[in-house]
């Protein structure tokens, strides 16, 4: 099964790594701190990246411990650090009043700072640790960025550098890569929330009455039969979501969903679905899994958020893995599965591992 071409990165410059943190995490960070890996020659190519909220004070080291221990699952040649956040510029704890008025004057204040600087000195501490350098820490605010060892004019409080707009190369190869950008990551979770109201209730119903015509197939007898044409339930549904102008503005209907829901009960069939992930139509089948997540009652919600996380994960969306794998952990707090990924999501996992995760176990079972 050939696996679907993963796009390589180079990021030119520092405005340009600004401009693409929001789609190297899958939606628009606010009052974080981010990690971005860089590897390859000249540490130009972007690796993993990894996010967590500012902390509050006093925590910045324990948070920049487990920050390093995540990012240098990577391997990286280098790390490029940026803090966004719109807090404003501080005084600096060290200096008390330094005279910047004009000579002669008389006029004291106080010299401003770049905020959050504490949090970048325990990463940088946390880091150097693991000989893993700092290439350069960024302060992104209000469209603008700074770097916190720049001495010119240029980084100064109340000054700073546009973030560049337009089209990026990472912006392109997220979309091609079916990636969508949320503005935060409420926005991320709301795009497979429950659906509420008379439509809940509409697939709630179809969902009993094709459980009804499940169970008693199985209890036929004819487990393989059942598996076999629940495969093929699903693959004609990945079919249906395929891009172009024949599934153009077409939505499954709620027979069609709740036959694929109740076909990823058997594990065969979930087994199948799972190599999905790996193959050409990768982008199709998360589609499926969206949507099915997103209409699914519970607890027939389970089976495609975790497949919908799989396959977010496989194309570096940390973000949507996340929030597919509450949705699946929710649906069943007793599943193995989801709790398993959850935890390699935890521990930074790369995607290369989790394939050939996959690929090793469907093997192992084919066999």
């Amino acid at each position: 099964m050939d696996e679907p071409p993963i796009p390589v990165i180079r990021l030119g410059d520092t405005g340009e790594v600004a401009a693409a943190l929001p789609h190297l995490l899958g939606f628009r960070p606010a009052e974080s701190v981010v990690l971005v890996s860089l590897r390859g020659p000249g540490g130009s190519r972007v690796g993993l990246t990894v996010r967590a909220d500012l902390p509050p004070p006093g925590a910045a080291a324990a948070l920049a411990r487990t920050l390093a221990v995540k990012l240098v699952t990577d391997d990286p040649g280098a790390v490029l650090l940026a803090v966004v956040s719109d807090s404003p510029d501080v005084l600096a704890p060290d200096v008390t009043v330094l005279p910047v008025a004009p000579p002669g004057s008389g006029d004291l204040e106080a010299r401003p700072e770049l905020p959050h600087r504490d949090v970048v000195h325990e990463l940088v501490l946390a880091l150097d640790a693991r000989d893993v350098p700092v290439r350069e820490a960024l302060l992104v605010r209000g469209g603008r960025w700074w770097d916190y060892d720049c001495p010119h004019p240029c980084c100064g409080p109340g000054a700073g550098t546009p973030v560049p707009e337009g089209a990026s190369p990472l912006a392109a190869a997220a979309v091609a890569g079916g990636a969508v950008l949320a503005p935060d990551r409420d926005a991320l979770a709301a795009r497979i929330a429950p659906a509420e109201g008379p439509a809940a209730a509409a697939m709630a119903a179809q969902c009993l009455r094709t459980g009804r015509r499940h169970a008693a197939r199985l209890r036929s007898g004819a487990a393989d039969e059942v598996a076999e044409a629940g495969a093929a339930l699903v693959a004609d549904a990945v079919a249906a979501c395929r891009p172009g102008p024949a599934t153009a503005g077409t939505r499954l209907p709620d027979a069609r969903v709740a036959e694929v829901l109740w076909a990823l009960t058997v594990p065969d069939v979930r087994d199948r679905a799972l190599a999905l992930a790996l193959g050409e139509d990768a982008a199709a089948a998360e589609v499926l899994w969206t949507e099915c997540t997103r209409r699914a009652p519970v607890p027939l919600d389970g089976a495609p958020a975790t497949l919908l996380a799989v396959s977010a994960w496989l194309r570096g969306d940390g973000a949507t893995a996340n929030v597919a794998l509450d949705r699946a952990m929710a649906a069943d707090p007793g599943a193995r599965l989801p709790r398993l990924l959850a935890e390699g999501l935890a521990a930074c996992v790369p995607p290369a591992e989790l394939r050939a995760l996959i690929r090793s176990t469907l093997l192992t079972d084919a066999g």
